[in-house]
């Protein structure tokens, strides 16, 4: 339903100049009066959003830590959405950082106080965040899970598998409800690609389906991430072809916030995976009595030709250091991929005979029909040459081949930066040194306005950097002798692999470590100071905790991009890969690394970065873009 406005609008005053007039009152007047500091820096980036919503433009609002960037579109944002009667949309970097927008006490929360308005804001998070209730019965089924099944269990509602009525159905299922089961045990009973959500029984008691419906029908605010704006855009127009409503509805604008990072997500929207487990499984569900011979042998010809396919490539791929590893795409590789294409289109065309015999379930012919299309299609892709990237991963335990395309520029552009959409880049780091080209060319951006404001705080007086020069041999050491000193620490790291060798080594105690268990629960633990250290390779942006909560934050890598396919791939593409890749990287993600430590002006602390031979060398390269100069031990 859509709401009233937060101002009045008067004939001789258009909704811009009204939404000027009401946006200078708040920043100026009400806020400064409850408390809140009166920032140039805010204001004006408000009023550069106010002026991409009236040109229909895309905005680059770089703006210092401490500027108040949350306050500064949300006062545009939620007032235009009431005004089109469109939601505005916001996409944060990952899911985690959903829950820090609209945590109790956020900027959120403190607008809907102290504004006294009612804001409608709903979470729309990625499907592999929510149970998938069929999945949780093959784990019941399997017995093999009952140290973590029960707190699932607990979480389900009566109505799912009672005869509740319509009233009494709420949202449930998504991954914070279950904050003690760990990042494995979730993949196992989580929303799955392969299943056929449409065919599905439970699929009107579903949590995922549940959560759809009410974020439709919010009129303020939707929040979700990078990840699932893109997979929105990217499967909107098959969706509507197949009958199915799009994951999103059309919004007003869309803030992009910690928009640096939303290249990656438009490459993972488009990936493709072929996993070593998926396809044998489901072939073997549908192996029931009274399918033909026929169909019967050449399941068991392509569950053959399929594990031959991930036999070689186990042999031909090289680990580096993350957990791509890279393909040797061999002769002999390349003519089980086309076998397993001819196989599989065979296959497809006996399962229309079998669906005439319904001695196949109908929802289990549909997952297999429509995973082996996607198999197919997959394979094509990795035999074909194109300007794709491929690697080998583990995902969920299992190997699985990687299909991702190079260049997205294109598609972003027809799919959202064309549209006459307003859309809002807002983060801290957007540019180096004041230039966006990098940003803007990775997205294949052409037009575009851009500010910068720097930070507010006095970071002379507050922070303080310091690099300790050692070994990388040496860096767990010097990590657990800063350690001795107890402060509330935040240790970052460049990769999950960095993070592991860490933990196997370290002697220091009372640390928590990323994936243990769901990371918005860690995170909130780390605030309450149930541990003093907290290790993570995901938390270099969006991480809010001001004040005692973080007063240490350790770069233990420079962050710069993994020697991996994908990032190799870039490299290639580049006449000066670390100018034009690795370098811009690294300093974008260090930067927001040190935004970690001072988030009010009431925080101050401490920066360590472990420095080895190589990343001494470079130290006059991103010293100038840190907020104070940097002292040695």
């Amino acid at each position: 339903m859509k709401q009233a406005l937060p101002f009045k609008l008067s004939k001789d005053r258009s909704f811009f100049e009204s939404l000027g007039d009401w946006m200078g009152d708040v920043l100026y007047d009400e806020l400064p009066e409850k408390g809140f500091e009166c920032r140039d820096e805010q204001i004006f980036m408000a009023y550069q959003i106010e002026k991409a919503l009236k040109e229909k433009n895309v905005l680059f609002a770089e703006a210092g830590v401490g500027t108040g960037k949350t306050i500064a579109y949300l006062l545009p944002a939620i007032s235009y959405a009431r005004y089109t009667g469109k939601p505005a949309l916001i996409a944060c970097a990952d899911e985690t950082l959903i829950e820090q927008l609209v945590k109790e006490a956020g900027d959120i929360f403190k607008l809907q106080n102290y504004l006294d308005i009612k804001i409608d804001v709903r979470l729309a998070k990625s499907r592999n965040q929510y149970l998938c209730l069929k999945r949780l019965e093959e784990a019941q089924k399997s017995g093999e899970n009952d140290f973590f099944i029960e707190e699932i269990e607990d979480g389900v509602p009566d109505f799912v598998y009672g005869s509740a009525s319509l009233q009494s159905i709420f949202p449930f299922g998504e991954r914070s409800q279950f904050p003690g089961v760990s990042d494995v045990d979730w993949q196992k009973v989580n929303f799955h690609p392969t299943q056929q959500c449409t065919v599905c029984d439970l699929r009107n008691r579903c949590g995922q389906t549940i959560h759809r419906q009410h974020y439709r029908e919010s009129s303020d605010l939707i929040i979700c991430s990078h990840d699932f704006l893109m997979e929105h855009l990217w499967t909107k127009d098959s969706r509507i072809r197949e009958g199915q409503l799009p994951f999103l509805p059309e919004v007003s604008m869309i803030v992009l916030d910690e928009g640096h990072l939303l290249e990656f997500a438009a490459q993972k929207a488009l990936t493709y995976e072929v996993q070593s487990e998926t396809l044998i499984r489901l072939l073997e569900r549908v192996m029931v009595d009274g399918v033909r011979e026929k169909t019967l042998n050449l399941m068991e010809i392509l569950q053959n030709t399929h594990e031959k396919i991930f036999s070689v490539l186990r042999v031909g791929s090289v680990t580096e250091e993350t957990e791509r590893m890279k393909i040797d795409k061999s002769p002999q590789l390349m003519q089980l991929c086309k076998q397993a294409i001819k196989i599989t289109d065979d296959l497809l065309e006996e399962f229309v005979f079998e669906s005439e015999l319904f001695t196949i379930p109908e929802y289990e012919l549909r997952m297999v029909e429509e995973f082996l299309e996607q198999y197919s299609f997959s394979l094509r892709l990795f035999t074909e040459k194109g300007d794709g990237v491929e690697w080998l991963e583990i995902i969920d335990g299992y190997e699985t081949l990687i299909i991702m395309p190079m260049l997205v520029t294109d598609i972003l552009n027809e799919k959202l930066f064309s549209t006459k959409l307003p859309v809002i880049f807002s983060s801290a780091t957007l540019s180096i040194e004041k230039d966006f080209t990098y940003l803007a060319d990775s997205l294949g951006i052409e037009k575009y306005q851009s500010f910068s404001v720097p930070s507010p705080f006095d970071y002379d007086e507050v922070m303080k950097v310091t690099a300790h020069h050692v070994s990388q041999v040496e860096k767990v050491h010097e990590t657990d002798k800063i350690l001795e000193s107890t402060s509330q620490t935040l240790i970052l790291f460049k990769s999950k692999a960095a993070m592991d060798h860490f933990r196997a080594s370290t002697q220091a105690k009372d640390i928590a470590f990323e994936g243990d268990r769901e990371l918005s629960t860690i995170v909130k633990e780390f605030q309450n100071g149930e541990f003093s250290t907290l290790c993570s390779y995901h938390l270099w942006e969006g991480l809010d905790l001001p004040k005692e909560a973080l007063t240490r934050v350790i770069i233990y890598d420079l962050p710069f991009p993994p020697v991996d396919p994908l990032f190799d791939a870039k490299r290639s593409f580049s006449n000066n890969p670390f100018e034009e890749v690795e370098l811009p990287f690294m300093l974008l993600r260090l930067q927001q690394g040190i935004g970690r430590l001072i988030r009010t002006s009431e925080d101050h602390g401490e920066i360590h970065l472990l420095l080895n031979e190589s990343e001494a060398l470079i130290e006059d390269r991103f010293a100038r873009v840190l907020p104070t100069t940097i002292s040695n031990e």
